[in-house]
């Protein structure tokens, strides 16, 4: 009853404008699963049955969430955010699309690599359609019992019809593996019967949104029941610095160059982007300054991509060297020196030593040459 009442609060301070106040009383609910979704329920007129669990594990395999527009703003590429805008337009009007014989299933499969936002996505298109968010991680529907990764998909898709929402799949190739390789077992290929069946059962109320990383591992009739196919790629160039000013925003570095930043952070996902921002304000707020420091920033940046590389630095040394050998015009000595509190000389000997090793290894490769003398 508490969290009925609880979730009536947060929608009437949402429609008095304290927006604020409603998010963090959802918050504190969503800290209880069962009790959000009936409270939330509660507040739009619905009251949800108990929600789906894996016998096995016991544990809740939907997440009930009513994300805003405002705490899910995504940053894509305009074809992208077209076609995206197109889907939900074909939400919308899908009653007429119907009348007119031109209706499609309101289904839409998210794919690309890790970290390029198809979860973020997932929520603005229920935050755009406001629409509650039930998100299932597929993963954690598989059940090592017989038959029970099929009763937990239906279970899910039952809860999923009793009341007007998106409903997510994550992973979503856990489940939707394509049939027919020499290593399938009869569980697999009736879970994804299962899951074509649950599918083509759901009413046009229930928005079916699925994404993964893996597209090609699909089966292809779960491919085909998806009329609309988003592409999720690596940011580009002019992405990443859309990224950099939304996601620094009042704490970017005084005399920043937006364009050079989004030169360096190549090959970076959208969710690197994020964690290396964060990282900023949070060293600038501990710092008690209003603004990141560039180094700080830049620092950050180049350790976290050589992470993606398969780096591993482990001492202050690899750090160094790195950072100098990534972004030279930045780290010099003197900033080295500064950015990691160490004697100017002993920065200088340790990248002399370095270069003086591989000076060394290029007289005994070209004998014959005369070493340069150094400035």
């Amino acid at each position: 009853m508490a969290t009925s009442y609880a979730g009536l609060l947060a929608d009437k301070l949402e429609s008095d404008g304290e927006k604020q106040q409603a998010r963090m009383i959802r918050e504190r609910l969503a800290r209880a699963p069962m009790a959000v979704a009936s409270a939330q329920g509660a507040g739009h007129g619905h009251m949800l049955g108990q929600m789906p669990t894996d016998n096995d594990s016991r544990l809740n395999t939907v997440d009930y969430s009513q994300p805003t527009l405002e705490t899910s703003e995504v940053l894509l590429p305009d074809a992208i955010q077209n076609r995206l805008l197109e889907f939900i337009q074909c939400v919308e009007h899908h009653d007429a699309l119907q009348r007119a014989g031109a209706a499609m299933p309101n289904r839409v499969l998210i794919y690309g690599p890790p970290g390029t936002g198809k979860t973020q996505t997932a929520r603005w298109i229920a935050a755009r359609l406001k629409l509650p968010l039930l998100t299932v991680r597929c993963d954690t529907l598989v059940s090592s019992l017989l038959g029970q990764t099929s009763r937990n998909l239906r279970r899910v898709f039952d809860y999923a019809q009793q009341l007007p929402c998106v409903l997510f799949l994550d992973e979503f190739d856990a489940l939707a593996g394509a049939r027919g390789n020499e290593r399938d077992i009869g569980e697999l290929q009736r879970v994804v019967i299962a899951l074509l069946q649950n599918m083509d059962a759901l009413p046009d109320s229930t928005v079916l949104v699925a994404s993964t990383n893996h597209e090609q591992l699909l089966d292809p009739a779960i491919d085909r029941r998806f009329p609309f196919h988003i592409p999720m790629p690596i940011p580009d160039t002019a992405l990443r610095e859309g990224l950099w000013r939304k996601l620094l925003g009042s704490y970017a570095p005084d005399e920043l160059d937006w364009k050079e930043l989004a030169s360096l952070s190549e090959g970076a996902t959208g969710a690197t982007i994020e964690h290396v921002s964060l990282d900023a304000k949070r060293s600038a707020v501990l710092a008690g300054q209003a603004r990141a420091q560039k180094l700080v920033l830049l620092r950050r940046l180049g350790l976290t991509l050589a992470l993606a590389k398969g780096e591993r630095l482990t001492t202050t040394e690899q750090e160094i060297r790195w950072l100098r050998a990534w972004a030279q015009s930045h780290f010099t000595f003197r900033a080295l020196a500064a950015l990691y509190d160490l004697p100017l000389r002993q920065v200088q000997n340790l990248l002399n030593e370095d270069k003086g090793s591989r000076d060394g290894i290029q007289e005994k490769a070209e004998p014959g040459k005369k070493k340069r003398q150094p400035k």
